[in-house]
């Protein structure tokens, strides 16, 4: 707790969920079935934030023997992120976004202020609350690096099913095991990219998994019927 209570780390943390809770603002403001005000929503993020950030900031450096940003990422994680990033964004494009897409159209950006809203909250806080922080906790609790991934990894699927029961409509048992599939797999390899290169390599990773989207949105503005 000495490394959760120093005033630097609460400083930064601070900071941080300042930052996340602006980034996440037109997610919030485009949300159009919320209800709760943007203001309780924003700080709602900014509080849980201070406590996410903070379990970063304290625990990620002392514990995972990386910095939490590092700023040089070597070459060799930065390819192997690039590479596992198109190609899992080109699964889910071509195989598993029609499916959901057709039947969840809410869960997709419909245009590029959409894509942006969707890319900084993903950036901000998803991988805040489903990554970081859960991670730094885990490793501070048991001082395993492998099981803070597999419980991380566990983490994210609990939420995504979570997420499947509200949903207002159902999802068949194969599309449902597929997804919950790539859940469990972006969010090891999510994991892993965090405590090789820090936030910035999971960031990257986030992104090139977003930018799929760009193909859907890019087809529509152009008058090209996209593919569902």
């Amino acid at each position: 707790m000495r490394h959760l209570l120093q005033p630097r780390v609460l400083n930064i943390a601070a900071i941080a969920a300042g930052v996340s809770a602006l980034a996440c603002y037109p997610r919030m403001a485009l949300w159009p079935t919320r209800t709760a005000p943007v203001w309780y929503l924003e700080a709602a993020i900014f509080f849980c934030g201070i406590i996410l950030w903070s379990f970063v900031f304290a625990w990620h450096a002392p514990y995972a023997k990386k910095p939490v940003l590092q700023l040089k990422l070597e070459p060799k994680p930065f390819i192997t992120v690039t590479l596992a990033g198109i190609l899992v964004a080109a699964v889910y494009h071509l195989w598993m976004d029609p499916s959901l897409r057709s039947k969840f159209p809410e869960e997709y950006p419909a245009d590029f202020k959409h894509w942006l809203a969707f890319v900084a909250f993903a950036l901000t806080f998803n991988q805040l609350f489903l990554t970081f922080a859960p991670c730094d906790w885990v490793l501070r609790l048991l001082k395993s690096r492998w099981v803070a991934v597999a419980l991380t990894t566990l983490f994210g699927a609990c939420v995504l099913m979570l997420n499947v029961k509200a949903l207002p409509a159902t999802i068949s048992t194969p599309l449902l095991v597929a997804l919950l599939a790539g859940r469990l797999l972006m969010g090891f390899l999510a994991v892993m990219f965090y405590l090789r290169g820090g936030v910035l390599l999971t960031w990257w990773w986030t992104f090139l998994l977003e930018s799929r989207h760009l193909l859907t949105i890019g087809g529509v503005q152009a008058g090209v019927s996209p593919h569902y």
